[in-house]
């Protein structure tokens, strides 16, 4: 029985998509219940702004412990250099290469003839394999390119450090059955394919995605490629699981998925994705794009948006936030994420009942991430040393250890404010108690210091009012 893979392309495919995009928070979150599911791989888009799309990446390199993480390089050696140093610290980190190799698509997208595509096949690669033990190259529509370059682009990859090759049918041109043929003739006639892994990505254009990847897989693939939302494009994750779990011993090949727990988890992604309220998934159902506001609506129209966001404050504090509302507005439009903030630094300013003394993190990708907290309150110090899923959970373990509380965590937001290496991060912190939230926010050149400042002033606030 073969062994396969299954890469999740969700996050890519809803970043490309016309809808609402997904938060910093639904992106983490969707990693998480990926590899809960054991889904082996979890991909990523190409970077676009490289101060946040890193933030994000390197948050999410804390999470993912056994699915693989893999961030596609983009066109340019910056790119790959930009991927890498974004998840250079993941525990399975994958560089993927993908260019087109059909000639309008290579014309079109790439401005290049097929020699100096093979020159940037061969640059790219090289560049991704001198820094990442796994690289795949991705042969975007590959089912419609001439089919001598076509194997001559794969020999190219692999003696340039391709562990993965993915033959794509981007533009659903070949049905099922003539699919499987043509990848058998790719393995018949490009002898160096069989010593690498060999991923389809077919698309769903009419409807047969599923079926045509999966009868590559019995014919020899290794990987392929689905997504987890709705009409995202190519194969469903579900039917895909089902497939195999149900035809998997007749086929030839199994896969290491969570079946039992598989369709309640790929459920919760689809909510997220769908944009739809999930009870079990972490963080409000309110999406930041709901609303802008601009310098025209008044302190009602403002007070009411933050309602909506879940907060109750108090005539005072609601008069304070439109205070800094109008700041903010005369400049730009003030969205959803930004008013957060705005309540965040602005509403329920109170005198500290805990202050930060010192914290300890270890984290690495053969370790469980711990942390040391050490607090003070009423002149008195307490300490507490917790481990968890990456190096914030395992602080907010620690500093829950030393309340002796749990308080749920509605959402979790960090962003750069500054450029540079020595960058300074945001971090706003949400924590509903008592059917109330309460908003902290902290700022640090380092995000697991601002991320801990946060969870202790949005503590302070509860303390406060409840007391």
């Amino acid at each position: 029985m073969r062994k396969i893979i299954i890469a999740d392309r969700t996050v890519v495919l809803k970043s490309q998509s016309k809808d609402t995009s997904l938060s910093f928070k639904e992106k983490v979150e969707i990693a998480r219940l990926l590899e809960s599911a054991k889904v082996q791989v979890v991909e990523f888009p190409a970077i676009e702004n490289v101060k946040i799309d890193t933030l994000l990446l390197k948050t999410i390199c804390a999470f993912l412990k056994n699915s693989t993480m893999s961030v596609c390089t983009g066109m340019t050696e910056e790119g790959v250099t930009n991927a890498w140093n974004a998840i250079s610290s993941a525990s399975n980190p994958r560089l993927s290469v993908a260019l087109p190799l059909s000639p309008v698509q290579m014309e079109y997208v790439c401005h290049k003839k097929a020699p100096k595509m093979l020159e940037l096949i061969t640059s790219l690669i090289e560049k991704s394999a001198s820094l990442c033990n796994d690289v795949e190259f991705v042969a975007l529509d590959a089912t419609r390119a001439e089919k001598d370059f076509l194997y001559e682009a794969i020999n190219t990859a692999i003696n340039a450090g391709a562990k993965t090759v993915t033959i794509c049918d981007d533009e659903a041109a070949m049905l099922p059955d003539t699919f499987v043929s043509f990848i058998k003739k790719i393995k018949e006639d490009v002898p160096a394919i069989n010593s690498v892994k060999l991923g389809v990505m077919c698309d769903n254009k009419n409807g047969c995605s599923a079926a045509a990847s999966m009868m590559a897989l019995a014919a020899g693939a290794d990987e392929i490629k689905a997504a987890s939302g709705k009409d995202l494009g190519i194969a469903s994750l579900l039917t895909v699981s089902n497939i195999v779990r149900n035809s998997g011993d007749r086929l030839g090949i199994n896969a290491d998925l969570n079946y039992t727990e598989f369709a309640r988890i790929i459920s919760q992604v689809s909510n997220l994705t769908d944009g739809k309220p999930n009870a079990d998934a972490v963080g409000s159902a309110v999406p930041y794009s709901e609303f802008n506001l601009t310098e025209n609506d008044d302190a009602q129209t403002v007070a009411d948006a933050v309602k909506k966001l879940g907060y109750d404050l108090s005539e005072d504090d609601n008069a304070k936030v439109y205070e800094a509302f109008k700041a903010l507005a005369k400049k730009k439009p003030v969205s959803n994420k930004e008013l957060d903030a705005i309540v965040a630094t602005s509403a329920l300013q109170v005198t500290p009942a805990y202050k930060l003394i010192n914290y300890v993190i270890n984290s690495g990708n053969i370790i469980n991430s711990s942390a040391q907290i050490t607090l003070e309150k009423d002149e008195q110090e307490k300490n507490a040393i917790a481990i968890g899923d990456g190096p914030i959970d395992a602080a907010f373990n620690a500093i829950e250890q030393i309340l002796g509380h749990h308080y749920e965590l509605d959402d979790f937001q960090i962003q750069s404010v500054t450029e540079g290496r020595e960058a300074v991060g945001s971090a706003i912190v949400r924590l509903r108690s008592n059917g109330k939230l309460y908003a902290g926010k902290g700022i640090s050149t380092d995000i697991i210091g601002a991320s801990i400042k946060a969870y202790i002033n949005a503590i302070n606030k509860i303390i406060f009012e409840e007391n």
